[in-house]
């Protein structure tokens, strides 16, 4: 099975980065973390970025908030997916992370989720192997029946506390 790389700009990512680790430990998808800055460590990016393929992983995410250069450095080093995640913080909260992230460059594409979406990533970690993997295919619809029913769990709660009382 090949495993998502999971890279932080920063430890103060963690937080956020913890909704990604707890979507690919229930689908049982092997993942590396690392924290690389784009800034201040970029050699280091770029050496995971240009051995990635190699080392047997199918995607990466990158957490990252502010500037947010990181996906975008990953991602001009590799040709595997790029996910990335903007990260909450700073002066905008969250909305200059999210337009770094997205506005890439014709040619060095990042797929980009919500700020703070991590599990989302990671679900779209998930699919992107699961194109080639049946295994991880069968977890991710078992998964998302395990949504329908959790939500159709709620509405029934609702549905027999509020329906049918008198206005």
């Amino acid at each position: 099975m090949k495993k998502v790389g999971l890279i932080l700009g920063s430890a103060s990512d963690m937080p956020v980065a913890e909704k990604a680790i707890a979507v690919l430990r229930e689908l049982e998808i092997p993942f590396e973390l690392h924290i690389y800055s784009a800034h201040r460590t970029p050699e280091e990016a770029k050496a995971f970025s240009e051995t990635a393929r190699e080392r047997g992983f199918g995607a990466v995410i990158c957490a990252a908030g502010m500037a947010a250069h990181l996906a975008g450095a990953v991602a001009a080093n590799t040709t595997l997916p790029v996910i990335g995640i903007p990260v909450r913080g700073g002066a905008l909260d969250g909305l200059d992370a999210l337009l770094s992230t997205v506005e890439m460059p014709t040619g060095i594409p990042v797929a980009t989720v919500a700020i703070n979406g991590a599990g989302n990533a990671a679900l779209l970690a998930a699919e992107i192997i699961a194109v080639s993997d049946e295994a991880v295919a069968a977890k991710l619809k078992t998964h998302r029946a395990a949504q329908r029913e959790k939500v159709l769990a709620a509405s029934r709660e609702a549905e027999a506390k509020y329906n049918g009382e008198a206005d």
